[in-house]
């Protein structure tokens, strides 16, 4: 920067720039709060079928997401500018200030271009004839003194300058369209974030001169900045795409056998590698755009370490898939991605694909923790199972869907494959139980409706389930109660059975027989079956306190829809029941330990989904199709919650038995009173929450017969569906 530029700058333009950014930040956050409340708001609430409900519902929530975004860059933006005008005020003060010191000993200081400038003593006629013998006004060492702290101010000025230069263009450039959502509070927090990814990025080129200190100290700066989208960016784009992998590489074969601290601190490098390559990944700067595909390019490159006397190394696409098992990438990259990896797999068939990935790779470990990474579907679906969009994007094609769930009789891939499907037919990240579970849409009521006809095929569907796969079968019989007890219940049920689904009666019909048998193979894993168990009580839970906090909902006596719920506990649980007793899922069961355990494990998890209702409710449309929390003042989830909890403590039946609710894995007697028990209390805390004046023991004996008619139904059920012993 000029001296004369910074001593005579006239920042008035630049603070009516910042006026008007500030202002349009107040102006976008109206925009955001009104897009968040009543664009978005409206929209997920609306009963939209057929193109409204995939499109133009995916535009709107799109259209909301770029209001916020709007707002966090505009706000950031106007932040970096004010920052930095101060900044520039501050040091044109002290640059004054020095030069006015300077000419009290009169030293000038003159700008002499180009980012230069001089400064020399004035200059008198009678310097020669002074009888101090002293050849200028001031002596050397003052010039010098005076010289350095003038180029001090004008270095730190022109590092304000240029980086926020710079800052402002990588905000700019992280989106391609739209906006970016990197936030930023001031100038020097956005600079130090590129000025870490400069460092980091460095290091990582030279990856056999980093010691245990220095990756401890990587490793801090990069949880510190994992999240931050600037400095993911530049990390990224900095050491490339080739450099990024071979780095891992590296990594993973100096540090191979690593135990204790040396362990604890590689695991913490693998998961913020993750976390960061995620977060760059939704850049769309030109630089970030070829890194994306460059990656992708690599996927079959042969990545050796420096020092590795094997000519075999690892495939791109295995280090691409280790770094993947942590955080959530951008849809277009993992649809780009995923679609290279399915073509290689599928090309294998099922039964080859062990052989593609594994076979001739037995040096390669790029895991720290579990696994080796030679299988790199695991990684990948570990990562759709961290983005739903893409996830169901996945699954779509049900050709692909067949083929993944037949390699896990292959491979050891079924439990990353598992959540995969979780996310794609829920729209919950794996781990999330904060965000709202969304309403099952056509396409992913099309994939679980093509997962339970996988499950359902004889001779062999069944053992899908003890491929690793049974665990995430649970929960997403769990997250379809809704349309599962609408098939149960037959044709017209939606007045009873709630749901906010956009297909709720997929499975009815001839589908029905489908449902069965997937319920039914499920329950051969325990958690599957705790699953099950835990998404029939909160869906039970939730029906009941909803129509007794609103009559209004089912037009008609209130008994016969308690008859009704009740029914279908007994339906479902008693299909669940059977199978256990059956001998053919009962020798698939290791005791009633296993599964009493997996009860207690699972439980956690069902509170969350109670949170975000992942088998939630809607209203019908003749009633404004509201979601159930406004019916109820707010309160959905408390019966549900309650009986989550009951689970969870295995709280004492009453009765000459007394013993715990599903103590027993085995007896089909017991678990049927458990079902029994378990509903009677959620009817009890209905309607003691909601004062309803019907009479306790009437309505327990209404919902005692009910639970115990659908129980004996669900044996014929199995009967009409799958052959028993």
């Amino acid at each position: 920067m000029d001296l004369d530029a910074l001593r005579f700058g006239n920042f008035s333009k630049l603070g009516e720039a910042i006026t008007d950014w500030e202002q349009m930040t107040t102006k976008l956050a109206t925009l955001k709060e009104d897009a968040e409340r009543n664009l978005k708001g409206k929209a997920d609430k609306a009963n939209w079928s057929g193109v409204n409900a995939t499109v133009t519902r995916e535009f709107v929530d799109k259209t909301a997401a770029e209001f916020a975004d709007a707002h966090t860059q505009a706000d950031s933006i106007a932040k970096i500018l004010a920052d930095t005008r101060g900044e520039l005020i501050g040091f044109r003060t002290q640059l004054n200030d020095a030069i006015t010191r300077a000419s009290q000993q009169n030293l000038s200081v003159i700008d002499t271009g180009d980012g230069t400038f001089t400064v020399a003593g004035n200059t008198r006629p009678d310097w020669a004839s002074d009888p101090s013998g002293k050849t200028g006004v001031t002596d050397q060492g003052t010039v010098d003194d005076f010289r350095d702290e003038i180029q001090g101010i004008l270095t730190k000025a022109t590092q304000s300058d240029q980086s926020a230069a710079k800052v402002l263009r990588l905000l700019v450039d992280g989106a391609e369209y739209g906006f970016a959502d990197a936030s930023y509070a001031d100038r020097d927090e956005a600079a130090k974030a590129v000025a870490a990814a400069e460092k980091l990025a460095k290091m990582a080129k030279d990856p056999a001169d980093m010691n245990l200190d220095d990756i401890a100290t990587f490793n801090r700066t990069m949880e510190k900045y994992h999240g931050d989208s600037l400095f993911a960016e530049q990390f990224a784009t900095r050491l490339g795409a080739r450099g990024t992998l071979q780095f891992w590489t590296e990594m993973a074969s100096v540090h191979a056998g690593a135990r204790g601290s040396e362990l604890a601190t590689m695991k913490d490098l693998q998961a913020n590698m993750s976390l960061t390559l995620a977060t760059a990944s939704f850049s769309d700067s030109d630089a970030m755009r070829d890194w994306k595909k460059d990656l992708v390019a690599e996927r079959n490159t042969n990545f050796r370490a420096a020092d590795s006397p094997n000519p075999v190394g690892a495939l791109g696409s295995q280090v691409i898939s280790s770094l993947m098992r942590k955080g959530e990438y951008d849809t277009e990259f993992l649809d780009d991605y995923r679609e290279q990896l399915f073509k290689a797999d599928k090309a294998a068939g099922d039964a080859g694909t062990r052989d593609l990935w594994v076979k001739g790779y037995d040096a390669v470990d790029l895991v720290f923790g579990d696994g080796n990474g030679r299988d790199p579907l695991e990684g990948l679906f570990d990562g759709l199972s961290h983005n739903p969009e893409a996830a169901e994007h996945a699954f779509e094609s049900k050709s692909d869907l067949d083929h993944m769930l037949g390699t896990t009789a292959y491979t050891d891939r079924g439990e990353s494959l598992g959540r995969a499907l979780e996310a794609a037919v829920t729209g919950v990240a794996d781990g999330d139980t904060t965000t709202k579970a969304p309403g099952h849409s056509v396409a992913q009521v099309q994939i679980m409706a093509n997962i339970m006809k996988a499950v359902a095929q004889p001779g062999g569907g069944a053992d899908l389930v003890s491929n690793g796969l049974g665990d995430s079968f649970g929960d997403m019989a769990a997250a379809y109660m809704p349309e599962i007890s609408q098939a149960l219940a037959g044709p017209h049920a939606n007045t009873v059975f709630l749901t906010n689904s956009e297909w709720p009666d997929a499975f009815q019909g001839e589908h029905v027989p489908d449902v069965v048998r997937f319920l039914s193979a499920t329950s051969a894993d325990p958690a599957g079956r705790a699953g099950i168990i835990y998404g029939e009580s909160i869906y039970t839970g939730s029906l009941l306190e909803s129509h007794l906090a609103d009559p209004s909902l089912f037009d008609g006596p209130r008994e016969q829809v308690l008859a009704d719920i009740g029914k279908n506990a007994g339906v479902i649980e008693g299909i669940v029941g059977h199978s256990v007793a059956d001998s053919d899922v009962k020798a698939a069961v290791d005791g009633e330990t296993d599964y009493n355990n997996a009860l207690t494990q699972k439980g956690n998890a069902a509170k969350s989904w109670v949170n975000i209702a992942f088998t939630g409710l809607k209203l019908p449309e003749h009633l404004g199709g509201e979601v159930m929390g406004s019916v109820v003042g707010g309160a959905a989830g408390a019966v549900a919650g309650g009986a989550v909890d009951r689970l969870i403590e295995g709280q004492e039946m009453h009765g000459a038995k007394d013993v715990g609710l599903y103590a027993s894995a085995k007896d089909v007697y017991a678990m049927r009173d458990s079902v029994n028990q378990q509903t009677q209390w959620s009817t009890d805390d209905a309607l003691a929450r909601h004062h309803t004046d019907l009479p306790k023991d009437g309505t327990d004996d209404i919902v005692g017969n009910a639970v115990n008619e659908g129980w004996d139904a669900s044996s014929e059920y199995l009967s009409n569906t799958k052959e028993r012993p």
